[in-house]
């Protein structure tokens, strides 16, 4: 989605859409009809003519329905590498000393997340290990040859999470939410369940398809769970307000710049001593940029990225206020988490982790993989060693595949003809899953998945050819081999550890998956530590986790080109045209 715009190619006007009412509104009234008999004086103030652009915010954006999910990324001029440079120039950084903050000044406190898709991107692009391209980054954002060798106040982040870890968050949690929803019947989110975490899919379900609603998972998507959980432990544990906790996250795609706009993911949601009085609360991602900008981001400062220590920052930043936090987002090297195996894919591993985790509920189980009508339409089902199919799921990625998903999910609506057939009830062949047979999807806007986000370094970036030289080639097909690089620089770090694979050995042949079960312990990951950890948030917080980890989609109507009559109006005007009138 969005792969070509970027708020750095955009003018200084922003034509509106077709239905897009809000430059309208900005617009002064214009004058009166002159009239030739009417006497002017020279005093009067002449209508303006070099009027200033329509400004228009995300917000507004997210508010209105008449323009569709892929204009959405023309307007996000207000984040950009442009507006964490202008923060860090804000003034002097609130120190640290002792786990505490030191003085009560109006200093922030500055922290960034990075995404494994943006180090995938930057690791191809200037051809050094996944592992290695984290490192360059936390160089750039905290180390001491980076953002704080230039600027005004010589400011950088105190901290650099790993997305990783709120993912395997996600994992757990969501793993959960589909065993309960599989068990508990009516309540939402209803089966199938389908996957939050991509904001475009997220957009388009909202605006044009509300009967999706229900069936979106209410889990929070890793770039805002760890959002959440440093401003809420961060201002809990030093004594600060939100607002004075400033949060960037380098994502793969433009549409995480809607995500962190929404106003269900502010402190207003969570705070509620403090936002109680606001009308706007203060977000928990203040700004995204994506992996294209954060060597933007590099270049502005006149920092040559790719002359970055490829190490750790020394000296290391100093421990997270809290121990036990301290230790889930920062683990030792040795024990950092990889980003999956490949029958994971590049978008979280989402599906292959619960199909992990149903499985394990059943010794013996076998996950089988039939791939649909093009690559990016997968089905998988968790079979019985007797051969009885258990768990039904899918993966449906790119917007011509999500059609057909939510086209099968629509409800059909009962005909006015006596006797017919529900319009919209559409007979599924003999043998084909049907959409409302999945008891969970897996849907990301991207072709692909995440790795080839909008955001993301492209094939035809002076980079990349001055990297690959003549073996980068323009067009469909070099992106495709681009692509194929991205999402090998993705895994480089997941091969080296084995042993976190739960026993997978992966997709033959045959299309089966096989799974050891292991105690405690599945898909590489440790849903006890995981609770616990979480646990432990809500304590430190005081705030239950259902308050922390989740959140809520509305349907968004558009008033857009509709009629501003009450139905009271309406009603007369109808008796009116009969000849009743009132």
């Amino acid at each position: 989605m969005s792969a070509i715009l970027s708020a750095d190619d955009l003018n200084d006007f922003i034509s509106p859409g077709v239905a897009c009412i809000k430059p309208i509104e900005t617009l002064p009234a214009a004058p009166p009809p002159e009239n030739p008999y009417e006497l002017k004086f020279s005093t009067e103030t002449p209508f303006p003519t070099d009027l200033p652009p329509a400004q228009i915010s995300l917000t507004d954006c997210l508010a209105c329905s008449g323009c569709v999910t892929s204009a959405e990324a023309v307007l996000v001029s207000l984040q950009s590498h442009s507006e964490v440079l202008g923060a860090l120039d804000e003034g002097p950084a609130l120190r640290l000393r002792d786990g505490g903050a030191e003085g009560r000044g109006q200093g922030r406190i500055y922290v960034a997340s990075v995404s494994p898709q943006s180090r995938a991107s930057i690791a191809a692009a200037f051809g050094v290990a996944e592992r290695t391209a984290g490192y360059m980054i936390e160089q750039l954002l905290a180390g001491p040859q980076g953002l704080r060798s230039a600027g005004k106040h010589g400011n950088g982040f105190q901290w650099v999470v790993d997305t990783n870890m709120a993912r395997e968050a996600c994992l757990v949690l969501g793993a959960e939410e589909v065993m309960s929803a599989l068990e508990g019947g009516n309540q939402d989110p209803r089966k199938p369940i389908l996957t939050s975490s991509c904001p475009g899919w997220i957009c388009y379900a909202e605006k044009t398809h509300p009967h999706i609603l229900p069936h979106l998972s209410r889990l929070k998507s890793p770039q805002a769970l760890i959002g959440t959980l440093l401003k809420t432990t961060l201002s809990k544990k030093l004594g600060i307000s939100p607002d004075r906790i400033w949060h960037v996250a380098v994502m793969p795609c433009f549409d995480k710049k809607l995500e962190a706009s929404r106003e269900e993911l502010t402190d207003v949601h969570w705070d509620g001593e403090g936002s109680a009085q606001k009308k706007k609360g203060v977000r928990d991602v203040d700004c995204v940029i994506t992996s294209k900008e954060l060597l933007m981001l590099a270049e502005s400062r006149g920092i040559d990225f790719a002359a970055l220590p490829r190490g750790p920052v020394v000296p290391a930043p100093s421990a997270f206020p809290d121990s036990v936090l301290n230790a889930f987002l920062f683990p030792p090297s040795a024990s950092a988490h990889s980003n999956g195996d490949r029958a994971a894919g590049t978008s979280g591993g989402n599906l292959y982790y619960i199909l992990q985790s149903f499985a394990s509920h059943h010794p013996g189980s076998t996950i089988q993989t039939t791939r649909g009508r093009n690559a990016d339409v997968v089905e998988y089902s968790v079979v019985s060693s007797s051969g009885e199919s258990l768990f039904k799921s899918a993966r449906y990625y790119g917007f011509r595949n999500i059609q057909n998903l939510v086209r099968k999910l629509k409800p059909a609506r009962p005909s006015r003809m006596p006797g017919a057939r529900p319009v919209g009830a559409v007979r599924k062949p003999a043998g084909k899953a049907g959409g409302s047979e999945y008891a969970y999807v897996e849907v990301m806007a991207c072709p692909g998945g995440c790795t080839n986000g909008g955001g993301q370094i492209r094939v035809d970036d002076p980079i990349v050819a001055q990297r690959l030289g003549h073996e980068a080639q323009p067009g469909p097909q070099g992106q495709k081999e681009w692509l194929a690089m991205v999402d090998e620089a993705y895994f480089s770090g997941s091969e080296t550890d084995t042993s976190k694979s739960n026993g997978v050995t992966g997709g033959g042949s045959n299309g089966q998956i096989t799974v050891d079960d292991q105690p405690d312990t599945v898909y590489g990951i440790s849903p006890s530590r995981i609770k616990d950890t979480l646990a432990h948030w809500a304590e430190i917080t005081q705030l239950p986790l259902d308050q922390l980890a989740y959140t809520s989609y509305r349907a968004v109507i558009s008033d857009v080109g509709k009629s501003k009559v009450s139905e009271t109006e309406r009603v007369a005007t109808l008796a009116g045209k009969i000849g009743g009138g009132w």
